[in-house]
């Protein structure tokens, strides 16, 4: 099995509403029907707007939201393709391999629900000053231990992009997601899971951004609050 990840940009005309509507029933109904064995939407919407602050964008116009699709093939994708396109106003596929440090076993949705809290989707691209497996080395190998102890996560997914599968797919080397409590949006007490003590929370926060500037150029880095929904599990 594969697992696709497609970055989605919604039409100008588009409500944030209306985009997630279309996602969720429309999008989301051709996809499976064309033989997905899982599909998971991520869609910005008024569910995170309490995390406008956390919002880093490297790339314009950000994405609007991320589908990650898995199938036996990514070979046979051209009609998930053709289900998103006909529904945005720009698309970039990407073949990744996943993996998932902190599965959610905590606030796990039904099918079609959203998934409590915030799900911030980061997009990567490796600074030139590292070779690909120095990088790798950094963030799997050392930092995602930093993140696990420092963050509130209760969910944490880790990509590293095979290749581009759509023409013109922007560069991007990976794509981190991450669920985080719903108070994280607004509190970074909650945030770096230090509630109550303040010291707790500097020492977290300066152990995450002393370990992340190791391997990420924050110039180059796309960091979107979404709402998660799980729609075949």
């Amino acid at each position: 099995m594969e697992k696709m990840v497609y970055l989605v940009w919604k039409r100008e005309s588009d409500s944030d509403a209306d985009f997630r509507e279309r996602l969720l029933e429309k999008v989301s109904r051709q996809i499976i029907d064309a033989g997905a064995r899982h599909l998971r939407i991520g869609v910005v919407d008024e569910d995170v707007a309490p995390a406008v602050s956390l919002r880093t964008e490297a790339s314009k116009p950000p994405i609007s939201g991320m589908l990650s699709v898995w199938a036996d093939t990514s070979v046979r994708r051209r009609p998930f393709e053709n289900a998103i396109q006909a529904s945005v106003s720009r698309m970039a596929g990407y073949l990744v391999t996943e993996s998932e440090p902190i599965v959610n076993t905590k606030h796990v949705a039904a099918d079609g629900q959203r998934t409590p809290g915030m799900y911030q989707v980061v997009l990567l691209r490796k600074p030139p000053r590292l070779s690909h497996e120095q990088w790798l080395e950094i963030w799997l190998g050392s930092h995602t231990q930093v993140a696990i102890d420092t963050q509130s996560t209760f969910g944490y997914r880790q990509n590293v992009i095979v290749r581009p599968l759509t023409y013109a797919a922007p560069p991007c080397d990976a794509i981190i997601e991450e669920l985080f409590p719903a108070e994280a949006m607004t509190d970074p007490m909650v945030f770096y899971d230090a509630v109550g003590d303040e010291a707790k929370r500097k020492r977290h926060e300066k152990a995450m951004v002393d370990s992340v500037v190791r391997f990420i150029d924050f110039d180059k880095m796309d960091r979107i609050p979404m709402s998660e929904y799980t729609m075949k599990s």
